[in-house]
């Protein structure tokens, strides 16, 4: 019997491990190679946990581990038995998370999901935007926030999900499609793939569940960054002579996006940034900018997508009087001209614009006045500039609505390629790309621009004027910009960027990220991301005076108030230029940084955006990342136990009697 046995114990062993290890034994020689051959590794863009005073949006692992869940096709679910890694094609996304919306049932079962890239979709797609259908309407100075400026938009990256979600990048898609072909053809009916999601937030673990709770306990960071402005001329600071009225010009930097690190916004705002950058390079070849009656500055803001946090910052620090805007007053600022997503306006050959305005200011009228003339001024070049209807309940979702709140009296307008609803259909989704704009459009909204401040600052109205034929766009500028700013070929490793900065990254996002320490006019520059280091440069530059003797560069520091130094990431010595050109923190209004930590203020009823400021913070995380490898299932796993068991049992058995058969046996010898 006992031999019996241990011949059942070695036929075992004999057939089931070269099958647990045949194919791989070979090609394994250390832990790594073990590792490489069970686990692979899937890039992908998170949804993260962003939290502000009334509780959390966004994604995040339920609990303090790492979520295990096997894989299924949204195509081939109608009811999920266990809690499963859900992979969707894009244009299911919606769809799926309409269902997690309405089906409580479904969503119970939602153990992650994975969301597969498309090429594309911009056409095959009617549209997709998570956000609102009037994004941000607490802050509209005007009372119908009923009215729908984004009809498409579906709310869902508003919304707080208990399980992890991924946008698999290309290669991760391709990873993942590997993976699952190889597995295929060795799985058993006892196996399963499985996604790994390691997506725990901090504030998760902590129990902090509002931005007063986690800053607090410090597990979150508020969202935030640095915008910048500029002056073209530069302003003498050290004068007090500063009488001239100013034309202001802004466009935001940042965008949004249900994923992260996904967040490109090329209508919505960037191509309204990249037509601020060219007008400017536009104007900056004039010569005697100097005599212009009228004081040009520009600001580009960021965090508008997150509560206007760039403008109300930028305004408070104007109050303040702070270093941040030395040489700005406020009370100077006659018009603000807002660019905002132009980048989808041709249509038939025709570039067509239009220019949102509030109230009827005889400063206003003059900015309309020389919008229709600039656009005569480029007959050949097929524009078209209209005033926006005026059925809609006020300007569209803008940072004008900031300086309204302030000043309503204030004269304003909006340029857009859209006059009663987004003509975008991809507004604040990762698929508003490069591919959802035109760069034609974009020129054509620089020129505009550039026309019209120089007919506003010099107060002419000849069309005919040499001056203004002069100001020309750079086509080349922009489409380097485009390339630059909104694509990861070249990205920010382009020759633009890579004259004014050293890039921490290749391919370009524009979400706000956070704000890492005190706020300063001076900030560590690592502290700043790429893109506002980079329009720093850009802007300081074209805005500039070369000082006389600048050969020696600037490792010791400029010389006056007056001077920046610029270049300085490239080479390791700079140049110093004369250049009102300055960083701005940009937060909520309702923090307030002390000692090394950061404070919710109270709201002021004066300070009617802040009493409705979210305060909108970001979680902090150890690390962030997925895999996928194949499991044996609960069912088998507990018939090896049995088995191995119950083997155990009666090998016990059979060695007890062999025992009793040998010592009767010997006893008789």
């Amino acid at each position: 019997m006992a031999l019996t046995v241990v011949s059942l114990f070695f036929l075992f062993f004999t057939f089931h491990l070269p099958f647990c290890f045949s194919g791989q034994s070979s090609s394994m020689e250390s832990v790594p190679d073990l590792q490489n051959t069970m686990y692979a590794a899937i890039d992908g863009y998170p949804c993260v946990r962003l939290l502000n005073l009334s509780g959390t949006i966004g994604c995040s692992n339920p609990g303090r581990d790492k979520v295990v869940a096997p894989i299924v096709r949204f195509e081939n679910v109608d009811k999920l038995a266990e809690p499963s890694a859900i992979l969707v094609s894009l244009d299911e996304f919606p769809t799926l998370f309409t269902r997690i919306s309405d089906d409580s049932s479904f969503a119970s079962k939602v153990g992650g999901v994975l969301v597969e890239p498309g090429t594309d979709l911009q056409n095959k797609l009617k549209g997709f935007s998570p956000d609102q259908k009037f994004p941000q309407a607490q802050f509209a100075p005007y009372h119908n926030t009923s009215y729908e400026w984004n009809p498409i938009g579906s709310g869902i990256m508003w919304k707080s999900y208990s399980f992890p979600v991924f946008l698999l990048t290309e290669s991760g898609s391709k990873t993942l499609q590997e993976f699952v072909t190889k597995t295929e053809d060795k799985k058993k009916a006892y196996t399963s793939n499985v996604a790994e999601f390691d997506l725990v937030m901090q504030t998760v673990k902590s129990g902090t569940h509002d931005s007063e709770s986690c800053l607090k306990e410090a597990t979150c960071l508020p969202l935030g960054g640095y915008s910048v402005w500029s002056s073209l001329p530069p302003i003498n600071i050290s004068s007090l002579q500063q009488s001239k009225p100013i034309l202001l010009t802004v466009a935001s930097m940042d965008s949004a996006s249900f994923f992260r690190d996904k967040s490109l916004g090329a209508d919505s705002p960037i191509s309204g940034l990249i037509a601020l950058l060219a007008a400017v390079d536009a104007l900056s070849h004039l010569d005697g900018l100097g005599d212009l009656s009228k004081q040009l500055v520009f600001a580009v803001f960021t965090g508008e997508a997150w509560g206007y946090l760039g403008s109300r910052r930028f305004l408070v620090e104007l109050d303040m009087h702070s270093d941040a805007v030395h040489g700005l007053n406020h009370t100077l600022i006659e018009t603000v001209i807002e660019i905002g997503s132009v980048g989808k306006g041709l249509s038939q050959g025709v570039k067509n614009f239009f220019a949102h305005t509030e109230g009827d200011s005889s400063a206003t009228n003059q900015t309309m006045v020389a919008l229709k003339r600039a656009q005569e001024s480029l007959l050949s070049e097929n524009i078209k500039i209209a005033s926006a209807s005026a059925s809609n309940p006020g300007i569209p979702p803008s940072s004008l609505m900031t300086f309204l709140e302030k000043n309503p009296a204030i004269s304003g307008v909006v340029l857009e390629d859209f006059d009663s609803v987004f003509v975008n259909k991809f507004y604040h989704s990762h698929l508003d790309d490069l591919s959802n704009v035109n760069s034609s459009a974009v020129v054509a909204a620089a020129s505009l621009i550039a026309r019209t401040l120089y007919m506003l600052a010099s107060e002419t109205q000849d069309v005919q004027d040499s001056t203004l034929a002069a100001i020309n766009v750079n086509v080349s500028l922009v489409e380097q910009l485009m390339g630059c700013l909104l694509d990861c070929d070249p990205g920010l490793s382009c020759e633009l960027v890579k004259k004014y900065i050293s890039p921490m990254s290749t391919c370009p996002s524009h979400y706000v990220g956070v704000i890492l320490d005190e706020p300063s006019s001076t900030p560590y520059t690592g502290y700043i991301t790429d893109v506002p280091r980079f329009i720093w440069n850009f802007l300081a530059d074209r805005t500039s005076i070369l000082r006389e003797n600048n050969s020696s560069g600037c490792q010791q520091g400029c010389n006056g108030r007056d001077e920046v130094c610029i270049k300085a990431e490239t080479d390791g010595k700079g140049v110093c230029v004369l250049s009102t050109t300055r960083y701005v923190p940009a937060y909520s209004t309702r923090l307030k940084f002390e000692s090394g930590v950061w404070n919710v203020l109270p709201p002021n009823s004066s300070d009617k955006m802040g009493v409705v400021d979210p305060v909108w913070t970001e979680s902090n995380w150890n690390s962030i990342g997925m895999r996928v490898y194949t499991v044996q299932n609960a069912a088998y796993d507990r018939f090896v136990l049995f088995g191995g068991i119950t083997l155990t049992i009666f090998a016990y058995l059979a060695i007890a009697t062999a025992r009793i058969f040998f010592s009767k046996a010997t006893k008789r010898d």
